[in-house]
């Protein structure tokens, strides 16, 4: 199965719901007026659009469709998926220059941060690249063990501490172990403390400064795990992380178990964040770099 036809699977339950709404809608077009355009808000915000992101795409395609005279629901669909493809930010995938790359990973707990931990160790080691982890998570029960069934069986390697230790010195020693043997890059798991937002930046704070001193060259990403099925919890969540932390992307989790699929635009849009991947599904391969066109097609495909 190719990426386009994954990524369409998993917005299936997205897509019968908000395509059935926006058909409706368009069925029923006569001219792009107030009422026409009110609806079509209303469905974008039940799609988790978010309120403010809806009224801005309500204010851009009244403009639009005026401007180019739009006579056509097909006119207007494509409009639409204009419309929100110039709301969300430009595609970017993770730099990973440098040797080791890092790749720092934040959320709280229940989101899919070891799962996608594994799954982006699982497709970096596919393409040939000696993945090491870093157990920095020592503030949760067992995190350490779920992240070394993911680092077998993925292919990866792991250097853990027991619980309660610093997680700093986790990442002192996976940084010296990743370059005694030569690895291309290093996947950190945190601890997402978002209650106590202090003791979050504290220890974002010293990994960061041991990143910096032990590994000055490297690329960086700092990647925020949401699960999309929280809707605009996932929009708050991502606000308050961004606050603590410099975001350089998210990945955004369970794309295949919410009908509420706008929660994309919604982040993309308002955040000023880009979502850089995307699950779709349990399988190990189920983790995907983001293409708006694609999301778009999938979110909004042609009529029948």
């Amino acid at each position: 199965m190719g990426l386009f036809e994954k990524l369409k699977q998993g917005l299936k339950k997205t897509t019968e719901a908000v395509t059935q709404q926006f058909e409706d809608i368009i069925a029923s077009f006569v001219e792009v007026d107030d009422d026409l355009l009110d609806e079509l808000e209303e469905a974008m915000i039940l799609s988790d659009l978010g309120a403010q992101a809806a009224a801005k795409a309500r204010a851009e395609l009244k403009s639009r469709a005026q401007h180019q005279k739009v006579n056509t629901g097909f006119e207007l669909r494509a409009l639409l998926k204009e419309v929100l493809s110039d709301m969300m930010l430009e595609d970017s995938t993770l730099d990973l220059s440098g040797t080791p790359a890092v790749v720092l990973i934040i959320g709280v707990n229940g989101v899919g941060k070891t799962t996608s931990i594994g799954k982006l160790a699982a497709q970096y080691v596919r393409e040939g690249k000696r993945v090491m982890l870093a157990a920095a998570d020592t503030f949760r029960a067992a995190a350490a063990d779920q992240l070394e069934i993911w680092a077998q069986r993925a292919g990866a390697e792991i250097v853990r501490h027991g619980e309660g230790a610093d997680p700093a010195a986790v990442v002192f020693d996976a940084i010296a172990a990743a370059k005694a043997r030569g690895c291309d890059v290093i996947i950190i798991d945190t601890a997402g403390r978002l209650h106590n937002k202090a003791n979050l930046m504290n220890e974002l704070a010293k990994i960061d400064r041991i990143l910096t001193r032990e590994l000055p060259n490297s690329s960086r990403e700092t990647l925020l795990v949401l699960d999309a099925t929280t809707g605009q919890n996932a929009v708050h969540q991502a606000e308050e992380f961004n606050k603590a932390a410099k975001l350089t992307g998210i990945i955004l989790t369970k794309l295949d178990g919410t009908a509420k699929g706008g929660i994309v635009v919604a982040i993309s849009a308002g955040l000023g964040v880009p979502v850089k991947l995307v699950g779709v599904g349990e399988g190990i391969d189920d983790l995907m770099d983001f293409n708006r066109s694609d999301f778009l097609e999938a979110l909004l495909p042609p009529m029948a």
